[in-house]
């Protein structure tokens, strides 16, 4: 079935219209990751199943086809957690996965964070911007990705490097504006035996996420929806999550003040004019910088709302991982990283010469 002939059946108004099957969806987004459907089809297509609302077939049917084409480092790897965090960013909150990731790592984890730069439509910031911050150069061969995991226990890897198609959708995700199913697919190109710390935007997706995990047959896995979509919990308020543990589908809620990791406001980034129109905060040199120093203020000993987000992501990377039971054994697993420097000896592993 052609991807013409889906978009008439997706049509708003049609009696016709229905969900997709697994197979067409595959079908359909092998066609476009393939290159054979003009950039007007893609976009229509990607914006009508948005706007009917994504099933887990659907979003199993894509994420597979994705995967067959994509080159996806540290298959059996033992003990990886993989974060998934929206690859569109954050505008308010620092994106501290990278702390979190190497404070997990200095307790015992095996961490890879999926990212990229500047994509549409937020073009926010990244993990891929904290790597540029701190001067690391993030790995464009996934091989050297493995490598870095091996090395430190902690890597970062592009999407756009493991599946270059999705850098030929730039222009299609620029013009659309709106997120659109590609936001989702990317967050799902982790070694299909990892577990899972995937960000989940607000409203109630968060079952189709952690059911497409399940689906997709990782082991393990959480689903949070933390800051601006995120992996990274409010320190203000509850986060909502829901785990995958023995096959199992649990809810899973963050309550900050249970582990005295409260704070008054949320961690913050440095205010500065709008960015230029089709620009955004990825694309600021003084907010990468600041991005990169946030993480190391943390790594520091730093007190805050940035240490205590970084904690109660830490402590879900391990619990995703099976590395702890609680979140409270997390987080002071977490704190002992911190503490003890071992996450800040994860980033000098990976800052010192191959």
């Amino acid at each position: 079935m052609s991807l013409r002939h889906l978009i008439r059946l997706l049509g708003p108004g049609r009696k016709s219209t229905r969900n997709l099957t697994y197979e067409e969806a595959h079908k359909a987004f092998d066609s476009i990751l393939a290159g054979n459907e003009s950039d007007i089809q893609v976009a229509t297509f990607l914006v009508l199943v948005r706007m009917k609302g994504l099933t887990v077939e659907e979003l199993m049917g894509f994420a597979r086809a994705a995967r067959s084409r994509a080159r996806i480092p540290c298959a059996g790897v033992t003990d990886l957690v993989c974060v998934c965090p929206p690859h569109d960013g954050m505008d308010h909150v620092p994106p501290l996965e990278v702390a979190a990731g190497l404070v997990a790592a200095g307790a015992g984890a095996r961490v890879l964070v999926l990212t990229d730069r500047c994509v549409a439509p937020k073009r926010g910031l990244t993990a891929a911007s904290v790597f540029d911050g701190l001067e690391i150069a993030v790995p464009s061969d996934p091989r050297d990705v493995e490598k870095g995991i091996e090395r430190a226990r902690f890597g970062v890897c592009c999407v756009t490097d493991m599946l270059p198609a999705f850098g030929g959708l730039r222009r299609v995700r620029n013009d659309v504006v709106i997120r659109t199913p590609l936001a989702t697919v990317e967050k799902l190109l982790a070694p299909a035996d990892s577990a899972v710390l995937l960000g989940a935007q607000a409203g109630p997706v968060l079952g189709t996420a952690v059911e497409v995990i399940h689906g997709l047959g990782h082991p393990r896995g959480i689903a949070v929806q933390g800051s601006e979509g995120g992996v990274i919990p409010s320190v203000k308020k509850r986060t909502r999550g829901i785990e995958l543990a023995d096959r199992h589908l649990v809810p899973l809620n963050v309550e900050p003040e249970d582990f005295g990791l409260s704070s008054a406001e949320e961690p913050d980034l440095p205010q500065f004019g709008p960015p230029a129109d089709g620009l955004g905060s990825g694309d600021d040199p003084q907010l990468v910088r600041s991005a990169a120093e946030i993480t190391l203020a943390v790594l520091a000993g730093q007190h805050g709302a940035a240490r205590n987000a970084t904690l109660l992501a830490s402590a879900l990377i391990l619990k995703a991982g099976g590395l702890v039971l609680t979140l409270a054994e997390g987080v002071d697993q977490s704190t002992r990283s911190l503490d003890s420097g071992a996450a800040s000896a994860v980033l000098a592993r990976l800052r010192a010469p191959n």
